[in-house]
């Protein structure tokens, strides 16, 4: 069993032509339910800030609009997963068994991911040993 799991939230978008990511947040979980637990509380996050509720006091009427029919609706797809408890304890096995986990989606100008790894795994990946290519 892996005991620290690292998270990151990250969001990647255009600027100048080039892709440019922006950290949204990283945390060291001492547990999986931790690691579990923060990764859908950013998804939330970010869900909130995206589709704010209408109506609400910090808005006023009309102010929102709903995104167009292709657009992918990020703040549904991040409630979505966040609800999903088969989704979710997938996650925790995949976890649990040392591997990289990767929530990623995107509308027409960001994409938002959300990363978890086992410290542990990290720390066996350096032991392994280094391939040397020959110099020329």
């Amino acid at each position: 069993m892996h005991d620290e799991f690292l998270c990151h939230v990250t969001a990647y978008g255009a600027c100048d032509g080039q892709r440019i990511g922006v950290p949204l947040g990283t945390y060291r979980a001492p547990t999986l339910a931790l690691a579990l637990w923060w990764l859908r509380d950013r998804a939330t996050w970010i869900a909130e800030r995206l589709d704010p509720q209408p109506g609400g006091e910090l808005y006023p009427p009309n102010a929102l609009i709903p995104v167009g029919e292709s657009v992918t609706d990020v703040p549904a797809v991040l409630r979505s997963w966040c609800a999903d408890a088969d989704r979710q304890e997938l996650m925790a096995d995949e976890l649990a068994a040392g591997r990289l986990v990767r929530i990623a989606v995107q509308d027409d100008t960001t994409e938002y991911e959300l990363l978890a790894e086992s410290v542990d795994a990290l720390r066996m990946q350096r032991t392994i040993p280094a391939l040397v290519m020959p110099v020329a």
